[in-house]
């Protein structure tokens, strides 16, 4: 039985270069999704939002392969803004902006999965012990459109010099910034020393 990758099938969108701003033009694709507040590193939502998240996801993919079809479970992934602001032309990373985040995270799911898997997966994860947030958790169609990527390696708190590259992209392009700054986190944190972390971080814009 053949596992379906979506890292390997838009390796475009999920590897991007470390040393150059790419543009992707990212499909609309559907994905499980989760909003909150305020700072990761301090807020107890964020933390229920992935114990939420990945029961389910797996959840699905059980089902999945039960009918015959097999994929891996993609990344992590969050949209970032602040508080009252859609578009993050000035995104910081003190504490007291963290704060004020207002984010969404949402984990990729292949084409074939629909509203009655995500259904059936919600049934069956909330019979063991039922994750705090299931419920909170939608299956979206999300769109992004086009946008600039760069792959960050190391510290999330040290991504403030490859936003701006991607900011300066824009701007030298004479293009308008579009929809919420995102983040794809291909390393488990848990796993990997900060140095060594895998992050996409990506910005959508418009063109004038």
């Amino acid at each position: 039985m053949s596992n379906l990758d979506l890292k390997k099938t838009l390796k475009h969108l999920y590897k991007p270069s470390a040393k150059k701003v790419s543009v992707v033009d990212v499909p609309a694709m559907n994905y499980l999704m989760i909003d909150g507040t305020g700072n990761p590193g301090t807020s107890p939502r964020y933390q229920q939002a992935i114990e939420a998240l990945y029961p389910l996801a797996y959840g699905i993919r059980a089902i999945s392969k039960a009918a015959g079809t097999v994929f891996t479970v993609m990344p992590l992934e969050g949209l970032w803004s602040f508080e009252g602001q859609e578009n993050n032309t000035d995104f910081k990373l003190t504490t007291a902006d963290k704060d004020k985040f207002e984010w969404t995270l949402m984990i990729l799911q292949p084409e074939h999965i629909t509203e009655d898997i995500v259904a059936q997966a919600r049934e069956n994860t909330a019979k063991g012990k039922a994750p705090t947030l299931l419920d909170d958790v939608r299956f979206e169609r999300y769109h992004e459109g086009e946008a600039v990527q760069i792959m960050h390696i190391g510290s999330y708190d040290d991504e403030g010099e490859n936003v701006e590259k991607l900011h300066n992209y824009i701007n030298e392009n004479g293009w308008n910034f579009g929809k919420k700054h995102h983040e794809i986190y291909l390393s488990d944190p848990r796993k990997v020393e900060a140095a060594k972390l895998k992050t996409v971080i990506r910005q959508p814009f418009e063109r004038v």
